[in-house]
């Protein structure tokens, strides 16, 4: 078979194979764990030993074929589902340790008062929806025959949806949707969830009959919580709300701190809080809220959970993780950002969803919308919030999760050297010389290591 009867791709390969380093890239490629698009790096390190400041052992790209390979680490399962599934199991770790303990968290923590709490986005005009009713598959709205929105379309759907009906999300009437308040809802969406911790702090107080301030001295509100988007192209909230006692999950919370006080307050502050939109004279004035959808239960330390949310722990934190991974792609959407308008005609999105990312474009280039960053996040659809976020006090971090990772990475290495019982440090000087598996990438890192400044970090 001659080379030009090969695909390129099979053809990169049995050049790779073919390679005096071939041995050293296989090892680089072994080490990312599967990751998608990694990230090229150049340069050296050197471990030296703290105590007597002697270099004992230096190495550098050199030794993994040229340049060292390292994973993306992108949260989003689109994109790299290697790296985001690592990141799944670390916001699982986390939030499973906010609930029975464990990474330096007190297992008492267990016995806190604590409810899984969804809060949903309000409706901006009727869509088409699967509605189940004891295992049986409703009519999506029905209305009397010949009833029609103020636009001419019918104003109900009597269609029994499928799971996968390309129109579930969809409005009945794309004229009577609120794009303007559905865009704007997300672009405060963020928002609306701290004030709606700030009012759940002071209706707690309330309920306890406290000040504030004495509040403050004797409880503490902690949380973590997720955004996943729906169908209908908007967000809502899945959070795991606790209270503890003054110092956070190492301290009891008081006697009167109960799973139905808290989960009274989570339905009240849920219904009440509020903010107001900018922009008034230009789409009119809107008053942000959650919908009128929230549901709250009690979270139990383990066992199976009932229904169709879950409600033990380990359930919680498995379902938190899951949507921690994704994005607005899950909506319909696009994973990555649009920088001009004239792309948009080219997006293979349905209809509803690139008609909210004309609206972000449309009211990101209005001054009244121009801090809001609209255009930025038209991809998102408006939001621009942070996917999976915790209180300072619920558990551990991301960050300590990952360090721990390192540290034994680094024991192990030093075993394999011959230095467990030596204190060392290791510094290095690495830049930045391309990404992913093409050979453009190998190209652009081979011209890094041969000192093509235009490539260097």
């Amino acid at each position: 078979m001659t080379t030009a009867l090969i695909p390129r791709g099979a053809a990169d390969l049995v050049a790779r194979a073919s390679d005096p380093e071939f041995a050293a890239w296989r090892r680089n490629i072994v080490r990312l764990g599967g990751c998608t698009n990694p990230i090229h790096l150049v340069g050296t390190a050197t471990v030296f030993d703290t105590t007597t400041g002697a270099a004992l052992l230096s190495y550098g790209s050199d030794v993994y074929g040229g340049r060292l390979l390292t994973a993306c680490g992108n949260r989003r399962a689109t994109v790299c589902p290697a790296c985001s599934a690592l990141y799944r199991a670390d916001t699982y770790q986390l939030v499973r340790a906010g609930l029975v303990g464990g990474k330096n968290v007190t297992e008492a923590v267990s016995g806190h008062p604590r409810v899984f709490a969804t809060l949903t986005a309000p409706g901006f005009g009727p869509v088409h929806t699967r509605r189940e009713d004891e295992g049986r598959v409703r009519a999506c709205r029905p209305r009397r025959s010949g009833e029609c929105c103020p636009h001419g379309r019918p104003a109900g759907c009597r269609a029994r949806h499928s799971a996968d009906d390309p129109c579930l999300g969809e409005p009945l009437c794309p004229r009577c949707y609120d794009y303007a308040g559905a865009v704007l809802w997300h672009a405060y969406a963020g928002r609306l969830w701290h004030r709606f911790g700030l009012e759940l702090r002071r209706e707690v107080a309330r309920c306890a009959g406290l000040s504030r301030t004495e509040f403050g001295e004797v409880a503490r509100l902690s949380y973590a919580k997720v955004a996943e988007y729906q169908r209908r192209g908007l967000v809502h909230f899945h959070g795991v709300i606790r209270l503890d006692g003054p110092d956070g999950p190492d301290s009891a919370p008081p006697g009167w701190a109960t799973v139905p006080l808290l989960a009274d307050a989570v339905r009240e502050v849920a219904g009440r809080v509020r903010l107001t939109a900018p922009g008034a004279d230009v789409v009119g004035r809107r008053e942000l809220r959650f919908g009128t959808q929230v549901d709250v239960r009690p979270v139990t330390s383990y066992g199976r959970s009932t229904g169709e949310r879950p409600a033990s722990a380990a359930a919680v934190a498995g379902y938190i993780a899951k949507y921690a991974t994704k994005g607005a792609e899950t909506a319909g959407a696009v994973d990555g950002r649009i920088y001009h308008a004239r792309n948009m005609v080219t997006l293979p999105v349905r209809a509803h969803v690139l008609r909210m990312i004309g609206t972000c474009w449309w009211l990101g280039g209005l001054p009244e919308f121009e801090s809001l960053g609209l255009r930025r996040w038209a991809h998102m659809l408006g939001y621009g919030g942070h996917f999976s976020s915790k209180s300072r006090r619920y558990s551990t971090t991301l960050t300590a999760l990952r360090q721990a990772r390192a540290d034994h990475r680094a024991e192990q290495q030093r075993a394999a050297f011959g230095l467990a019982d030596v204190p060392t440090i290791t510094v290095g000087e690495w830049r930045y010389a391309g990404r992913g598996y093409s050979p453009e990438a190998a190209l652009l890192a081979a011209s890094v290591q041969e000192g093509d400044g235009r490539h260097g970090a």
